[in-house]
């Protein structure tokens, strides 16, 4: 039997992770880009994660979502560098900050605990056996130094020290969603939010912390609430992921990993300072492909803005029916992107329309998690990019306009925005976010709608703890099942009225898009609100 090549075992990794034949892959592979095979971001994720820690191979992840064909992406894997030990528990170093962290902290300083804490919650169906979560919360601990790092400062700035032993805590609370009206779960959340300060705020503690409620009917809520410089949303993803595994094993008494994981490094920076020319030019070139979209995209038509951007925000979810989530689904299928790209198009078309502009930016949430050792790694490694989108061509054209816009900026996740911005022009303006006054996030990937975990039924909740980063971002929850979207705003831009109405065009501007024959120009699906003042500030 002869033996696979590196090619023909990635191939079939590859065909795994999309769910198709791995015997009518190579074919397709041959002439056709990954994302035009079936796969998207977190099927990329997936598939570099393997082939790191099942082939040694590193697959590069922005050229696998970009417009090569898969089999020429796959070819030029290279083997993957070594990853940084897990240090013994005993040694707690002081280390420099990960990149994202500083940001944190920086942000935690001006507007409080409350614009860096964030939320994400299980509601538990069934009998909670308390001992097997804190044996696995204490596993958890061991594993993962991001959740033994406590953050202080120093002479040159702000450091982080892993502690060598530290149990993340477990919080009850007795009374927040047993009762009452309304819905519970966001009774404890608005609770935990109240109380950031206190959960997320404390120096020499790790800013996390798990806060457990009884809801009526005999079920329970397991919150985990974290600092931003803790985790990112792929973070607390993974830490559900592997803590309602631990409950399983605990429960059925079987031995819980203790082992320390790789250790977070600074593995984007040292990426990004090897290119040729450095930082400095890897924003040059970036910015030489942003240069003429406008800087600020202004959803306030033509009030005031605060003199410093208010991070107190609100939150509206926005419902689709499955009928729309098949159609979308259909018209990524015929394009040849991911859904996730038809929803970006979506917002931005609707984003667009308000703003009066048929250039802009957006920001996208995109993983800087380079290698299968950080994939498992608990830090803050996901970054904000702007992603050029231009509301032109046919509908088609448009949708895979938008996924090689998205493709180009993964590649360019390292860059500081800040350095990005200075390259573009644009002067430091506090009261608004730096290129991404507008921003997108799918997660509805990340985690299952449910999960089973013992007896245990685990059905997750997205919490907001009352703070936005943006003027209005919008993200994917749930698909799959139940699909629901979030938009989140800040007041003291948008009002609440508005923010209602850019919802409801962004369903519409979803179901024209899906609608609508490949090569209906884009310029007829919406027409711009009468009521538009869109502000263009150029970026040069």
């Amino acid at each position: 039997m002869l033996t696979p090549t590196p090619l023909e075992e990635l191939l079939d990794l590859a065909a795994d992770v999309i769910g198709c034949d791995r015997r009518t892959l190579p074919a397709g592979a041959a002439g056709s880009p990954f994302i035009t095979l079936g796969g998207g971001l977190t099927q990329a994720v997936r598939l570099q994660a393997r082939a790191g820690r099942q082939l040694g191979l590193a697959v590069d992840l922005a050229h696998l979502l970009g417009p090569a064909p898969l089999a020429d992406v796959l070819a030029r894997a290279v083997p993957v560098p070594a990853a940084a030990p897990g240090l013994p528990a005993g040694a707690g170093a002081v280390r420099a900050l990960l990149p994202g962290q500083s940001a944190a902290l920086a942000a935690e300083r001006e507007a409080g605990a409350g614009a860096v804490c964030r939320v994400l919650s299980a509601e538990l169906a069934g009998p909670l056996d308390a001992g097997a979560l804190r044996r696995v919360l204490a596993a958890l601990g061991a594993r993962h130094e991001g959740l033994r790092t406590v953050f202080a400062d120093a002479p040159h700035g702000p450091v982080r020290r892993v502690l060598a032993a530290c149990t993340p805590p477990l919080v009850t609370l007795e009374a927040a969603g047993a009762g009452g009206a309304g819905d519970p779960v966001a009774a404890v959340h608005g609770y935990l939010a109240a109380r950031a300060r206190q959960l997320v705020g404390l120096p020499g503690r790790p800013p996390l912390a798990f806060a457990l409620s009884r809801l009526a009917g005999g079920a329970h809520l397991l919150s985990f609430v974290y600092h931003e410089a803790v985790a990112d949303s792929w973070s607390a993803a993974l830490l559900w992921q592997e803590l309602l595994a631990d409950y399983d094993r605990a429960v059925h008494r079987r031995p819980l990993v203790r082992a320390v994981g790789p250790r977070p490094a600074a593995a984007g920076r040292a990426a990004v300072a090897a290119r040729p020319g450095g930082p400095r030019a890897a924003a040059a070139a970036r910015a030489e492909r942003l240069r003429g979209f406008p800087a600020a995209v202004d959803l306030a038509e033509g009030a005031p803005r605060p003199a410093v951007f208010d991070v107190r925000g609100e939150r509206l979810h926005v419902g689709l029916d499955v009928r729309l989530r098949d159609a979308a689904d259909a018209t990524a299928r015929r394009a040849g992107v991911p859904h996730g790209t038809v929803l970006l198009a979506a917002w931005a078309l609707a984003v667009g329309r308000r703003a009066g502009l048929e250039r802009l930016l957006v920001g996208c949430e995109v993983p800087r998690r380079a290698t299968a050792a950080l994939l498992g790694t608990l830090a803050p490694c996901s970054a904000t990019v702007p992603v050029g989108c231009e509301l032109e061509g046919g509908v088609d054209y448009f949708l895979r306009g938008v996924a090689c816009a998205f493709s180009e900026a993964l590649g360019c996740a390292d860059l500081d925005t800040v350095e990005l911005a200075r390259e573009l022009g644009v002067r430091p303006d506090r009261s608004r976010p730096v290129l991404t006054p507008v921003t997108f996030a799918a997660r509805d990937e990340l985690l299952p709608a449910s999960v089973r975990a013992g007896a245990l039924n685990a059905r997750f909740h997205h919490g907001h703890a009352g703070a936005v980063t943006a003027d209005a971002a919008l993200t994917v929850l749930r698909w799959r099942e139940d699909p629901l979207l979030r938009l989140e705003f800040a007041p003291a831009v948008l009002s609440r009225t508005r923010a209602v109405r850019l919802a409801r065009e962004v369903r519409t501007a979803l179901a024209a898009l899906t609608a609508a024959p490949p090569h209906t120009p884009v310029d007829d699906l919406l027409p711009a609100p009468a009521d538009t003042r869109g502000l263009v500030l150029p970026l040069s």
